[in-house]
């Protein structure tokens, strides 16, 4: 069949529509697509200001814990009847250029003259928490050291509201002290036989 001039013209409108109607498709698939990425991203803001109230929160629970600790728990008095002469005691003890590997905070720093004592607190103590602290002690005795403030020794102490028992035997076996909440508000736990607190 000969074409002809209307002929092509009708091949064109068609071709047209066919076109019109592919752009109206993938515009309606996108569209949907920008929905659905809309609402993602919605519902992980909604998830990120839930996880930040939260980390408050918690960062709230830990603070009450250690005026705890010092307040009604007294735990400087527990201390001297270990031996240690606390004679002060700071919370937040933030040493070394923040940002950098060799900075930190302290929970609770208690000075002993020659020794300290410098503790973390956490509501749920975990075993990562315990070696996070030994490392952080080590910081600070480097910090101390690049300082040239030696001559002071330190000891570590963990405290918690939740200690797994094999948590606490870590923290015993590797020399830190462990305070745990109880009716007493917070309490010193027995040390094991033969226990030594470490000194950095």
């Amino acid at each position: 069949m000969p074409l002809t001039y209307e002929g092509i013209l009708e091949l064109f409108r068609k071709t047209d529509q066919r076109l019109n109607q592919r752009f109206e498709e993938t515009d309606r698939q996108i569209n949907q697509r920008f929905e659905k990425t809309d609402k993602q991203i919605e519902a992980t803001a909604e998830q990120i200001k839930a996880t930040n109230k939260a980390v408050g929160a918690l960062t709230g629970k830990v603070g009450d814990m250690v005026e705890k600790l010092v307040g009604e728990g007294n735990l400087v008095d527990q201390f001297r009847e270990l031996g240690h002469k606390v004679k002060t005691h700071s919370r937040k003890k933030v040493f070394g250029k923040k940002g950098t590997a060799e900075s930190g905070e302290i929970d609770l720093f208690l000075e002993d003259g020659d020794v300290a004592i410098l503790v973390e607190a956490k509501t749920t103590l975990s075993r990562d928490d315990v070696i996070e602290h030994i490392e952080r002690i080590e910081k600070y005795r480097r910090f101390v050291d690049a300082d040239g403030k030696n001559g002071k020794r330190f000891i570590g102490a963990v405290a918690g509201t939740v200690i797994a028992e094999n948590v606490i035997d870590f923290a015993h076996a590797s020399g830190l002290y462990v305070i745990i909440q109880s009716a007493r508000a917070v309490e010193i736990l027995s040390q094991p036989e033969g226990f030594t607190a470490k000194k950095w």
